[in-house]
């Protein structure tokens, strides 16, 4: 089996999920080993065949698979890195753009709307690519908004085949030429209710920090929010009406220590910061596991203890856990496992 076959198996094996799959390799010691555990499925040599028809039809479709070389660091770092990524679009703005994640309201007024496409442009052409979902309202919004000055990325809560809501076919089509879509689910999912909290992860995952323009106080946007902020990104939040049902979601982020967000430059100061730790200082050849220690450290502090470029702490630190030498802990952190 090749690894796309690998992990589809292990994907697709009843009860196991991404954190059993995960759990799988490092007991196994390899994902072929992990995989070869698994019987076959109809539906997981369905999914295969969907898979290599849908990356044969475009010259612009691709796989990113844990392990890759230009698997994006900080999706690495997140808590659930997705294991699995169908591309559409230009893959290399991965290593080249820090993003930042623009989400709202699917029903927001006339000035959440004008708000989200500006901040979206004003972001876009400061450098970075701007991060949302492709569903109605605020993300259409950053999106068209993002488009217009440089880069967006879309990431989907179905198959790349299967653009949802469907009037975003045109703009889904513009982010494949100047950005990006995304997917961890194989061509031909279908966006069913339960794909778009968990999408949801990936868009927090990818970004340096996440905007909230508009969002009632039961809106999905607040889950991107706080799996932002759990995976120790920034969260920004646009005030509005005391009155407005669409700024009492965005007046609690604030409450709870979202940073307020007027204009861009309320913005860029965090960003900044953020991508200069991401970038980090030139690697040198240290024994991980020694600088690691035998308490919980954090990506930081294992920065400060080697001097390695984020890439390669994070390549090396996946190398460790898949072999059961280390594992992931709450709050982004790492720790030795009784094999090491």
């Amino acid at each position: 089996m090749d690894e796309l076959a690998c992990w589809l198996r292990l994907l697709g094996a009843p009860g196991v999920g991404r954190v059993g799959a995960r759990r799988l390799v490092q007991r196994h010691g390899s994902l072929e080993a992990a995989a070869a555990a698994q019987p076959p499925t109809d539906l997981v040599s369905q999914a295969l065949q969907r898979s290599r028809r849908w990356l044969e039809g475009g010259q612009q479709r691709s796989l990113l698979m844990l392990g890759d070389v230009d698997y994006p660091p900080l999706l690495l770092n997140s808590p659930d890195p997705p294991l699995l990524l169908f591309l559409e679009g230009r893959r290399e703005q991965l290593a080249q753009l820090p993003a930042m994640a623009v989400v709202g309201s699917r029903h927001p007024t006339p000035q959440g709307r004008e708000t989200a496409r500006g901040l979206a442009a004003e972001l876009a052409g400061a450098g970075l690519a701007v991060v949302s979902g492709l569903a109605i309202g605020i993300d259409g919004e950053a999106h068209r908004g993002a488009l217009t000055r440089g880069a967006s990325w879309a990431v989907l809560g179905s198959g790349l085949d299967v653009i949802h809501p469907r009037a975003h076919r045109e703009l889904a089509a513009s982010l494949i030429e100047r950005g990006l879509l995304i997917s961890e689910h194989v061509p031909g999912t279908q966006p069913l209710p339960q794909h778009f909290p968990v999408r949801n992860r990936i868009i927090a995952g990818l970004c340096q920090g996440c905007l909230v323009v508009e969002a009632a106080e039961q809106s999905g946007s607040l889950i991107t929010a706080r799996l932002a902020g759990e995976a120790g990104r920034d969260v920004f939040a646009v005030p509005g009406s005391i009155r407005s049902p669409q700024s009492r979601g965005c007046h609690l982020l604030i409450q709870q220590g979202a940073q307020l967000v007027q204009e861009l430059a309320d913005l860029l100061p965090g960003v900044a910061a953020a991508t200069l730790k991401a970038a980090g200082p030139q690697g040198v050849e240290d024994p991980l596991l020694a600088a690691l220690g035998w308490e919980p450290s954090s990506l930081e502090a294992l920065q400060a203890r080697t001097g390695w470029r984020t890439e390669a702490l994070l390549a090396r630190l996946l190398e460790l856990e898949l072999e059961g030498r280390l594992r992931r802990v709450a709050g982004g952190r790492f720790e030795r496992t009784a094999a090491a």
